[in-house]
């Protein structure tokens, strides 16, 4: 029997495959609460009779919300026990706090026919016009774990999403692979298209952190004095930057 953990609603199982990930799966899911209410995510009844219902790629985004995470992205410049400083692609350098706990996730890069029915997902997309998705990037969590579930506001490239869920019906299409991705209150679909990098979360070691290596941080703490602080460093596998 496993036990989970709560953070503001998201799920965290205490699965074995988990436990490494438990600071940075914390991050992922407070991407989901630290912006504002959702939008529309109130239950008002079920619908008039003779009411459509409307498909996956028309579900109404009802677990959206207003405005991304707070989060960092840069080279690593410098790190200690209790802080990192990146320098980002516009060359300001800033120091972060790193929570006492601070662990490291790497990604992996894997094959788009990983991403199966049951999979869980976060992927950064660019909405479409017909209400559907276009991922730039798909990461891939390990079997049983959940966190940051719902469609979001993200900031690596202007007006893109952010949806984390399970993936149900996986169609082979001559854009990519169509992916339908359910979360609370919500349905999209979303189309990989070849060449998007798709990558793995796995285990890291601190030791992996060094000067030159790009970096991706989720701020949801705060040091003692007062200095975004973020529960772990994400990073890619051989020094590739992190997708998201």
């Amino acid at each position: 029997m496993t036990s989970s953990t709560h953070t503001a609603g998201v799920r965290l199982p205490s699965l074995p495959i988990a436990g490494f990930l438990r600071p940075a799966l914390a991050a992922l899911a407070a991407a989901a609460v630290l912006a504002p209410p959702l939008a529309g995510a109130q239950n008002s009844g079920p619908p008039p009779a003779g009411a459509k219902t409307p498909t996956a790629a028309q579900t109404p985004p009802a677990a959206q919300t207003q405005g991304p995470p707070p989060v960092a992205r840069g080279v690593i410049v410098a790190v200690n026990d209790d802080s990192v400083t990146l320098k980002s692609d516009d060359g300001k350098t800033t120091t972060y706090g790193l929570l006492k706990m601070w662990d490291v996730t790497v990604l992996k890069p894997v094959d788009v026919s990983s991403i199966q029915p049951g999979s869980f997902i976060g992927t950064a997309e660019m909405p479409q016009k017909n209400g559907s998705g276009r991922s730039l990037e798909v990461h891939v969590f390990p079997p049983g774990v959940k966190a940051g579930e719902g469609h979001y506001g993200w900031d690596v490239k202007k007006g893109s999403m952010m949806t984390n869920g399970t993936v149900g019906k996986v169609t082979s299409t001559p854009k990519g692979r169509e992916l339908e991705v359910s979360y609370p209150n919500g349905e999209r679909k979303i189309v990989v298209p070849p060449n998007v990098p798709i990558v793995q979360l796995t285990k890291g070691e601190r030791s992996m952190i060094k000067p030159g290596i790009p970096a991706f941080l989720i701020l949801i703490g705060k040091t003692p004095d007062g200095k975004p602080a973020a529960p772990g460093i994400t990073i890619g596998e051989n020094g590739a930057r992190p997708p998201m």
